[in-house]
């Protein structure tokens, strides 16, 4: 339990973090541009968050001595992580149910109006797939059905990661 608590101050561990975040930015980016697979909304809905993992890798290295720049670094992990397993979540049973005719794609992102992401980079966030359609499997298993296993993984070891912390600090 100590080791998990430790890791909040340990510099390596953020860049770790971030690290994972990048690479799979990077499959993501490979997936789309070498292997010519489309995202939908819901894919970069979850791209979003794994930004928000990527970023918080960062501010967790910059600021693993701080603790109010740790918090947010941990806020923004733990946020990140559950709304990108909602996102994956959610188009799984986008992509499974036998009701699937009932769900509906929205073709633009919905971001915030100060944070138009898909202008400034449409490259990276603009949506042109159709999220019902199944066009790649490893495995058996779909694309979001893998970003629900990796979305699991980090918000596991965010939530073991934040319960170690409050529990070791709750004993001194």
């Amino acid at each position: 339990m100590k080791f998990f608590a430790n890791l909040h101050n340990n510099p390596q561990a953020w860049l770790l973090l971030a690290f994972s975040a990048l690479v799979f930015e990077g499959c993501a980016l490979y997936f789309q541009y070498i292997l010519n697979l489309e995202p939908c909304i819901m894919c970069i809905y979850q791209r979003v968050a794994v930004f928000g993992v990527l970023f918080a890798g960062i501010i967790g290295f910059i600021g693993s001595d701080n603790i109010v720049t740790r918090t947010l670094a941990f806020l923004t992990w733990g946020v990140s992580a559950i709304w990108g397993l909602i996102i994956a979540l959610e188009h799984v049973e986008m992509q499974t149910s036998t009701m699937s005719f009932l769900f509906s794609c929205e073709v633009v992102p919905n971001f915030p109006s100060w944070a138009p992401l898909h202008e400034w980079l449409p490259s990276i966030f603009a949506a042109t797939g159709d999220c019902g359609k199944i066009s790649w499997e490893f495995l058996g298993y779909s694309m979001p059905q893998w970003m629900v296993v990796v979305f699991a993984a980090y918000s596991l070891i965010w939530l073991v990661v934040t319960a170690s912390c409050l529990k070791v600090n709750k004993k001194l």
